[in-house]
């Protein structure tokens, strides 16, 4: 049982012990970026090959990055004999078809979150890794952070006694620009499928697939949500409030609340932080963490688990799986349909 006096300590916290496996790197934007400076500088994995739409960009990114190879086409990563691991970074609209190129190729895949555009699509990839026998997750990488391991055994204990109110935000001001990937529809923009999934999948680490789904936003002119509260239910009673917003910053904080105790994230709760555990009689424990990776670097614990995942046979996260990433997403799908997103002119369909 966890002690009220310290919290237990997160298991497996240092992604350095992970083996190692070859990398490729699908799309060289953003957050591939991100990805790939995090596991260079905290893991033993190896990234090998980059393959984007363009050749000059491809061959700038893997110069920025230290490796040679560098392909003009994303065909010509994925059958890359040297590549073990396709990580597929490229816009939400696009991830169903690089995730399936990438299994066809026989590929291990690491799709960046969500890990396609509707729970429909989100089935067609696993259906096709699993027939492939090749491993696929979603990116979610809170999931494999420290302080996350700690609220997971929290739970597992019964310290929080029966979870009734779980809560988060993420929000961000984000100028409008029609043609962004945030707020193009034909780039599945909106702050569901962005940063709402972070909320979502808060709610379902702590209460699982919800029994009813009550949503309201506001659309952006483009169509696409702006913003929006959510009010999910599970079976046993349990209620999540959650908001996402790219019209306001909002602090990132995440809570679970039981009848015997309740956890507080530090915020960011969705990158390397810190988790305060309130439990009987006025006591409380603070653990921060104390592993200098913080925000994005914490990509690197995720990267980390896959590898091990992957050398001991493994075709799925026993943290984060494929079926829950089809529920999360088939939440955000009935989200964004009563805030009016898929009936608006030039939406998703």
């Amino acid at each position: 049982m966890t002690n009220l006096e310290t919290l237990p300590a997160p298991r497996h916290p240092d992604p350095s012990d992970a083996p190692a496996l070859r990398w490729g790197i699908l799309a060289p934007g953003v957050i591939a970026n991100d990805f790939v400076e995090a596991v260079r500088m905290h893991t033993r994995q190896k990234v090998v090959a980059v393959g984007s739409r363009t050749l000059d960009r491809a061959v700038a990114f893997a110069a920025r990055h230290g490796f040679e190879r560098a392909y003009g086409s994303y065909e010509q990563l994925v059958t890359d004999p040297e590549v073990d691991i396709v990580y597929v970074a490229s816009p939400h609209s696009e991830h169903t078809a690089h995730a399936l190129l990438a299994i066809a190729a026989g590929k291990h895949v690491l799709i960046e979150k969500p890990m396609a555009v509707t729970a429909a699509d989100a089935r067609i990839i696993a259906e096709a890794a699993r027939a492939a026998g090749v491993f696929a997750m979603e990116a979610m990488w809170t999931r494999y952070l420290p302080q996350t391991d700690i609220a997971r055994q929290l739970l597992a204990d019964g310290m929080l006694g029966e979870v009734k109110i779980v809560t988060a935000d993420f929000g961000g001001a984000a100028p409008f620009d029609p043609a962004s990937r945030l707020y193009d529809p034909a780039l599945a923009g909106g702050a569901l499928l962005d940063l709402g999934v972070y909320v979502v999948s808060w709610a379902s680490f702590a209460l699982g697939a919800p029994e009813s789904v009550v949503a309201t936003g506001e659309l952006a002119p483009t169509g696409v949500d702006a913003q929006v509260a959510l009010l999910l239910t599970s079976p046993g009673g349990g209620q999540a409030l959650l908001s996402t917003s790219l019209l306001a910053g909002t602090p990132s904080l995440a809570t679970i609340s039981g009848t015997a105790g309740r956890i507080e994230m530090d915020a960011p709760f969705w990158g390397p932080s810190g988790i305060r555990f309130h439990g009987p009689g006025g006591t409380v424990a603070h653990w921060i963490d104390p592993y200098g990776r913080p925000y994005r670097q914490g990509m690197s614990y995720e990267a980390a688990a896959l590898a091990r995942y992957i050398t001991d046979g493994l075709t799925d996260s026993p943290l984060h799986p494929l079926d829950e990433a089809i529920t999360t997403l088939e939440t955000i799908d009935e989200a964004r349909r009563q805030v009016g997103y898929w009936s608006a002119p030039g939406g998703a369909q």
